[in-house]
């Protein structure tokens, strides 16, 4: 997807939720809910490779139980920074005329732009990639689906390999040239698929003991030809961007 030796930028793209912060923001909300628990029926609702229709169910109940946006935006808020965040992103500040930085995230726009602002990190990023979320009329959080793909190895509603590779190209056109090199963040088992658009040049930064980083040191190996680099605090990502910086 890059070009060795170029001079040109860098791409950083982050996950969302155990990424930048460092629990789901699903499992965050629903400690609006009435004694911070989701009822029975409600949970063993869940169908497999279904979470998306899911927590549209768990919003639609927050609502019902008269859940307000303030609530929502208020405990979005309070999700704690990922270790070592803030001062990879004071040096992706620092150095922003290398690196471009993107979102690509299972989790919904509106949980993700309220704790970008509320950190003061919205305008790093070039964009954000995710289920779309609003507030309609009547104070419900409406969430739906990012798109629709064919990708047997994701969720119905989101294929993060097939927006990666969308949005490198694009920005290949409007840049009129590639990356230099892409760096992935992420954690899960579906940071796995975006993984397999890298080239030789470029890393995945697998949280390190958590799914995505099982699974990239085991059968995925092979079908990865990015590096695989473990990371537990943002300072692990940040001397590894500084490296690449000095290195160019």
């Amino acid at each position: 997807m890059a070009v060795p030796g170029e001079g040109g930028r860098f791409l950083v793209v982050f996950d969302f939720d155990e990424t930048l912060v460092n629990e789901s923001s699903d499992d965050a909300v629903v400690r609006t809910a009435p004694g911070q628990v989701l009822p029975d029926w409600l949970r063993a609702s869940y169908r497999e490779g279904r979470y998306n229709e899911q927590m549209q169910r768990v919003l639609a109940y927050l609502a019902q139980q008269g859940v307000t946006e303030s609530a929502i935006r208020a405990e979005i808020q309070r999700i704690p920074e990922t270790p070592g965040l803030s001062a990879l992103l004071d040096f992706l500040r620092a150095h922003a005329r290398h690196f471009d930085c993107a979102v690509i995230s299972d989790a919904n726009s509106y949980f993700i732009e309220a704790w970008l602002q509320q950190a003061g990190a919205r305008q790093l990023f070039l964009e954000i990639f995710t289920n779309p979320a609003h507030f309609d009329t009547s104070g419900r959080l409406v969430l739906a689906p990012c798109h629709a793909h064919s990708c047997p190895r994701c969720p119905d509603n989101m294929c993060k390999q097939r927006i990666l590779r969308d949005f490198l190209s694009r920005r290949s056109v409007q840049r009129r040239r590639p990356y230099q090199r892409v760096f992935y963040v992420g954690d899960g088992a579906n940071d796995v698929c975006p993984c397999l658009a890298l080239d030789t040049q470029d890393v995945a930064f697998a949280r390190r003991d958590f799914p995505m980083h099982r699974l990239l040191t085991s059968t995925h190996t092979a079908q990865v030809n990015a590096s695989v680099q473990p990371w537990s605090t943002g300072h692990d990502v940040m001397q590894h961007l500084q490296r690449a910086l000095e290195e160019r």
